[in-house]
Formats: C-alpha cells, structure tokens, sequence
C-alpha cells in the first residue's frame, strides 16, 4: 500500500506564448529537488485560456513533446491541459505523461460556455480514470469541478485532479466544489488553479488546495502568488475512513446519455 506524493504549481502564465510557458514550467520542475509520484500543472499551461485556434498544436507538438521528455527526465507522471488540433477538431486535452514515455489523455468533458468556449473547442466524451503507484486516478478541468455527475465515484477512484483557469472572482465557488467533490466521492482532490493577469485582464487568485476524504484541508496555496507545494497522500488512511464509513457502498447507480 503506497503513499503518493505530488507536486501542484501554481504559476502565472503566459499569454499565447508556448516557449515562454515552457522555458518557466522547465525551470519550476527542475526546482524540484524531492523525488515525487506526480506533479500538476495548470489548464492550458503553455497558452492560457485563449480561444485562438491558430495556436493549437497536434500531439506531438512542442508543449507535449515537452511534457513527455520531462517525465522522463524526472522520471515522474506530469499533468497539464493543453490546447490541441485532431482531426480538423480542437480539444483542451489534459495530457497524462508517464516516466515511462505512455501518454494519455482526457477531452475537457464541459466546455464554459460562457466564454464561448464551446463555440472553439468540441467537448470530450469519455472520462478517464488511470492508475498510478496503486492509485486510482480520475484528471478533469476547471468547469468539469460544477457537474457532480461526472465526478461521481463509481470507479474507487483515490484522487481526483482539478486543473482551472479559474477568475478570482468566483473563487468562493471554487473553494466550496472542491471540498464538495471530495467528500460526496469520498477521496482526495487537489485542485491547481493559475494565478495573475490574463490578456483580457481576468485575475486569477490561485486558490489551489489539497483536500482530504473528509472535506478537510491538507495545505491551502497562498493566493496571488506563483508556489510549489508538495504533499503525501495516505492511502492507509483513505482506506480506513472508507472501512468505517462505507457511504459509497449506499451510492445511485445510472448511466450518462452522451
């Protein structure tokens, strides 16, 4: 029964400028000297979130080649969205790269529609859930945390990750759904928000937090400021909180009509 340890960064970002992201993100993982399972970046680490398809790239462009060879160099999984062209269709594909060169995606299921995402971006269609170390692991972005359907746990799934670009000014509603997604699914959840300006000067507070089963909080990140912060994950004492408090055995069951 392993513990996981994971890396969420909190950074600023750069608008619609991959090297820039890239050169910044290289430079806060290598910063990182405690060997660790997993580290979480932002959505839409390397562009933020614009809506401008010219920047999309395909899979083996630069921010995913980036990814993947950092895994590998800090032979570790790392996590980001990025903003993808396939097929003549466009994705904000979170990007799940192992250390040892497997990739693997998720499609952001629930587009904000009101700020027009959708009419850009085609929404995902299959939640994933990936194993890591023993963990069960389900990856979902920023609108994704106000859909509880979704999230729901019916796959004992350990940790659920929430990567946003989440504007400081609903913020309260962040910090409530976070805690509400770990307690109903009974797991952990980190949740990795961005923080600054973007180029249409949205301000992004951060936020971010690492939540407990019981809704509690493991470390909350200073707001306004870019932060690395790296926690253990207790499996032993996930699985006795369940053993005594087996709420999800009582869970519904239904299907989701896509």
């Amino acid at each position: 029964m392993h513990n996981l340890k994971i890396a969420g960064i909190q950074s600023e970002l750069f608008w619609e400028d991959i090297d820039a992201n890239l050169e910044q993100f290289d430079s806060k993982i290598d910063s990182i000297k405690e060997d660790v399972d997993l580290i979480i970046l932002p959505e839409t680490f390397s562009t933020g979130f614009s809506m401008n398809q010219e920047i999309a790239e395909p899979m083996d462009g630069k921010a995913v080649s980036w990814i993947a060879k950092k895994a590998k160099e800090k032979k570790c999984c790392i996590t980001g969205s990025v903003l993808i062209e396939e097929n003549g269709q466009y994705f904000n594909r979170m990007i799940i790269a192992k250390d040892d060169g497997e990739i693997l995606t998720y499609d952001k299921r629930h587009l904000f529609t009101f700020g027009d995402e959708d009419k850009y971006f085609s929404a995902g269609r299959k939640r994933l859930v990936f194993e890591l170390k023993g963990w069960k692991i389900c990856p979902l972005i920023c609108y994704d945390l106000r859909f509880p359907v979704w999230s729901r746990n019916n796959e004992e799934i350990d940790l659920y990750l929430y990567i946003a670009n989440w504007p400081a000014v609903r913020s309260k509603a962040w910090d409530i759904l976070l805690q509400a997604r770990a307690v109903e699914n009974v797991s952990y959840v980190a949740g990795i928000n961005r923080v600054g300006y973007d180029f249409t000067n949205k301000n992004y507070g951060g936020n971010s937090s690492i939540i407990d089963f019981k809704g509690d909080s493991i470390f909350n990140f200073p707001i306004d400021k870019n932060h690395i912060e790296i926690s253990t994950l207790n499996m032993k004492n996930l699985n006795d909180f369940k053993a005594k408090f087996p709420a999800l055995n009582d869970r519904d069951k239904f299907e989701i009509n896509y």
